[in-house]
């Protein structure tokens, strides 16, 4: 086995006696603690300086035919140039082409790494394809913000008008009756927002809300046509009395005498039936047979016969 090598260095100064961070002659070197617990060597003012940022750089954007002088850092990439070209050039940096050395340069692409140096021309173009996209994007985001701000407004209509069909339900069910006039009027106001409701065309969220708006309405609908009914019968306005059915028309369905007297019948005792029958004597001889009723058998010949 090797004996380990060891290397006779000065102690650091703390642990030779003096105190941390005392600098000596002879070209000591200072040391300093770090919280963990290892000492290592305090550094200088120049190694704590952070690096220097890159340097600026002039690029000659040509777009038509005019010139822009965009300074940018060597380090940036070409989708920071597009933003720095939207002011002077109006375009949006997603409606932007950049091309360096005839080729179409990426948006995350750095400016080094594919050579461009200071002075260096960049060509620039308008992409109509990404322009329509964003347009189209930005009107189906306008579309869907007007067609939830319209949901939000029916919806607040919708609670106004649900709190006057629960008032008038509450009466009805108490026995009361209510003004034909004013169930008629809550019935074309709600089909009224039912209306615009169809009309919104949306996507995703808004859509489901739209569809729970045109629900409640159907349900309040509903509920008016009861109380309509239920006003309409005035011996029916208990809170538990049943509905006659009626006709299309609104005449109330009648019963058939048919029907009137089975009822009697059904609520009437059973009838016995049995089969044991009762005799009774007669004084007078039965008559006699008619020829209608008798048979009449053909005579037979009788012969004589002669035994041989």
């Amino acid at each position: 086995m090797m004996p380990m090598k060891t290397r006779n260095d000065p102690l650091p100064p703390h642990i030779d006696g003096g105190g941390v961070g005392r600098r000596g002659g002879g070209g000591e070197k200072e040391w300093e603690l770090r919280p963990g617990g290892m000492l290592v060597q305090k550094r200088t003012d120049a190694e704590q300086n952070l690096a220097a940022p890159p340097p600026n750089i002039r690029v000659r954007v040509k777009y038509g035919s005019i010139y822009h002088e965009i300074h940018i850092s060597s380090q940036a990439t070409f989708g920071e140039l597009k933003k720095k070209l939207t002011g002077p050039t109006g375009l949006h940096h997603e409606d932007q082409k950049l091309y360096y050395k005839e080729k179409e340069r990426d948006s995350k692409t750095f400016l080094d790494t594919v050579g461009v140096k200071d002075k260096s021309k960049v060509v620039l173009h308008e992409d109509p394809i990404s322009k329509e996209k964003r347009y189209l994007e930005i009107r189906k985001n306008a579309n869907l913000e007007k067609a939830a701000k319209s949901v939000s407004e029916i919806s607040l209509e919708v609670d106004t008008l649900a709190g006057q069909v629960s008032a008038l339900e509450s009466i009805t069910c108490k026995g009361g009756k209510v003004a034909e006039k004013d169930v008629v009027t809550l019935i074309e106001l709600l089909m009224s927002q039912l209306l615009k409701l169809d009309a919104i065309i949306a996507d995703g969220d808004v859509k489901l809300q739209r569809k729970m708006q045109v629900r409640r309405v159907q349900k309040c609908v509903e509920t008016l046509d009861v109380i309509k009914v239920r006003n309409s019968n005035p011996t029916s306005n208990g809170p538990h009395a049943p509905l006659k059915p009626k006709h299309s028309n609104g005449e109330e369905i009648s019963n058939s005498p048919n029907q009137e007297q089975e009822q009697p019948s059904r609520n009437s005792a059973s009838v016995v039936i049995t089969t044991q029958w009762e005799t009774f004597d007669s004084a007078l001889p039965p008559p006699p047979p008619t020829n209608s009723t008798a048979t009449i058998r053909p005579a037979q010949p009788t012969f004589t016969w002669d035994l041989l």
